[in-house]
């Protein structure tokens, strides 16, 4: 854990990550204004980095809280919050495994980026579980995970030089990654696993979506389009992000569930 605090910290800026992935972020806010629904609910935003969703959903009227496990991102979220005018509920430093001493329960919990930075499956079944522990019965969990195909698609859509062949096709073995080049530990999935994970918990899935899908390999064009072009490719995104023939050429799937 140490490792991943110290590269949120030190080396990575979160809330630009997804100034340039704005397909990850609009296809995600689609899916969150479709499926959370209801006035000034009580939502947890557990690894929710700089809080980029949270100041979203309480931008809707919501009651947010934030927790990280970087402070630099606790920190640039009271900073970036306080600019726009926005108070989240609470900006927690803390820890995704360690979820017993918050005993509020949650009509939302958004579990979107502790499952792919928790390498043991004992560690993913732990954090699922504590922030079930802590969803109101008939919640709303949305969890994302990152594809094990992600690191070759990466490579692909920027065309970048290649060391080793080998050192690319490894994560389609187990997933594990102790400081992918770019990235911290990580451990990437396949939708199947993903999808039987979640639905190991008795949760009722609603969806399952590949979030850029076929978008994926001009998403450097696709950002530079005006708007209005932007947007029609959009949602052609958003209505292919369920079909299943299309789901694992995305780099990020999320699952939303029901107590």
């Amino acid at each position: 854990m140490n490792k991943i605090e110290q590269w949120y910290d030190e080396k990575y800026d979160e809330w630009d990550r997804l100034e340039r992935h704005k397909i990850e972020f609009d296809i995600t806010k689609r899916y969150l204004d479709e499926y959370i629904t209801g006035d000034n609910l009580e939502i947890f935003d557990i690894g929710g980095g700089p809080g980029r969703y949270a100041m979203y959903l309480a931008e809707k009227g919501h009651k947010v809280s934030l927790l990280d496990l970087s402070k630099i991102n606790i920190k640039v979220a009271k900073e970036r919050s306080l600019a726009k005018g926005i108070k989240l509920e609470n900006y927690i430093h803390g820890n995704a495994l360690e979820l017993d001493e918050y005993g509020q329960k949650y009509d939302v919990i958004l579990l979107m980026g502790p499952l792919y930075h928790l390498v043991d499956e004992e560690d993913r079944r732990t954090c699922i579980e504590g922030a079930l522990n802590l969803l109101k019965p008939n919640g709303i969990i949305v969890a994302s995970f990152i594809s094990n195909y992600a690191p070759i698609q990466n490579y692909l859509k920027n065309l970048y030089p290649i060391d080793s062949i080998d050192e690319l096709l490894v994560f389609l073995d187990n997933g594990i990654s102790d400081g992918y080049k770019g990235f911290t530990q990580a451990y990437f999935t396949d939708p199947k696993e993903a999808m039987e994970l979640m639905n190991s918990f008795g949760l009722q899935e609603i969806i399952f979506a590949g979030v850029e899908n076929i978008l994926n390999y001009k998403e450097k064009e696709i950002n530079m389009l005006e708007e209005e072009e932007y947007k029609k490719w959009l949602d052609i995104c958003y209505k292919l992000s369920q079909d299943k023939n299309v789901i694992g050429t995305s780099e990020h799937f999320l699952y939303i569930g029901r107590k």
